[in-house]
């Protein structure tokens, strides 16, 4: 079997995943793909964005209006970042979507090369799933789990990261689809009852759903009088009954505090000033007094 470098295999690695159109914005780091893809122009269709973040938005909006995996395409640095916006879009609305960056070569990576930027670390927060390519014999493999991980259970974006070194060495080509992945497991097994007690608080909050079948649980639940939805009830009632009467006490307090405890000090002023329109120069005799009358108010709060 002929070898074909590591950007051809990932234009294969797209047909086999019946990929057609493709939305990118090209650059340095991504045109050993680029110049692949010039061959292979009768079976993909690129679209050219004028701006990275257009690409990743096209790309959902063809996976929303067609079910399938949309495909982003960009370069490294500030190519690769311009993507975040759309990555957390997808990973927000659950829209399967596979992103491809280029990269500097490999023993360039951590040395802040030219349009070097850790979009691993980057987009982690934002993907469903993320891997950094180094070499080229990875590509097939990654590829189909990336779509395997996009499409399946919560769908998502993936985003994949090339080095270059990886776009031009070669291997010899072979693709297999994914049907599982060890440790990932995107259709858990639900527990009946904990679905049932999660309804029961939704709908004891107000909250409400009107398709599927949660919908019909939680009307299931309200028809049927539950006991903990009952209490639920009562017990939300209580919460803010609690929270309204304690603000009111409180303001109550506040408005009708003692008013008649004043400063030592007040006092002592407006003594002086019933004596009559004088002239007050605070003298050591008034202080003292103002000090024995702020001991005594101390002791009394003890």
């Amino acid at each position: 079997m002929s070898k074909i470098t590591g950007s051809e295999a990932v234009i294969k690695c797209l047909l086999e995943e019946q990929v057609d159109i493709i939305y990118g914005y090209p650059g340095g780091a991504i045109m050993p793909v680029y110049d692949e893809l010039y061959k292979y122009q009768d079976k993909i269709h690129h679209v050219l964005t004028r701006h990275e973040q257009g690409a990743t938005h096209s790309a959902q909006g063809f996976a929303r209006i067609s079910g399938r995996v949309g495909v982003a395409i960009a370069t490294s640095g500030p190519g690769a970042t311009n993507l975040v916006t759309g990555l957390a879009d997808a990973q927000i609305d659950s829209t399967p979507m596979v992103c491809i960056t280029g990269q500097v070569s490999s023993h360039l990576l951590g040395s802040d090369a030219f349009q070097e930027t850790d979009i691993i670390g980057i987009s982690t927060p934002i993907t469903k799933w993320n891997y950094q390519i180094t070499k080229a014999s990875e590509i097939p493999e990654i590829f189909a789990k990336a779509f395997y991980i996009a499409k399946s259970g919560r769908p998502g974006p993936v985003l994949i990261d090339i080095t270059k070194d990886a776009q031009f060495d070669k291997i010899e080509f072979s693709y297999k689809k994914v049907e599982a992945i060890r440790s990932y497991n995107p259709e858990p097994k639900i527990n009946p009852d904990a679905l049932k007690n999660a309804a029961v608080i939704v709908a004891a909050t107000g909250g409400r759903t009107f398709f599927g079948r949660t919908a019909t649980l939680i009307n299931d639940v309200e028809e049927g009088g539950h006991f903990q939805l009952v209490l639920y009830r009562i017990t939300a009632f209580l919460m803010v009954v609690s929270i309204i009467l304690t603000g009111i006490i409180m303001g109550y307090m506040i408005m009708n505090a003692d008013k008649n405890e004043k400063d030592p000090l007040l006092d002592e002023l407006e003594e002086r000033i019933a004596e009559g329109p004088v002239v007050f120069t605070p003298d050591e005799e008034f202080l003292k007094r103002v000090e024995e009358k702020r001991n005594a108010k101390k002791n009394r709060e003890t």
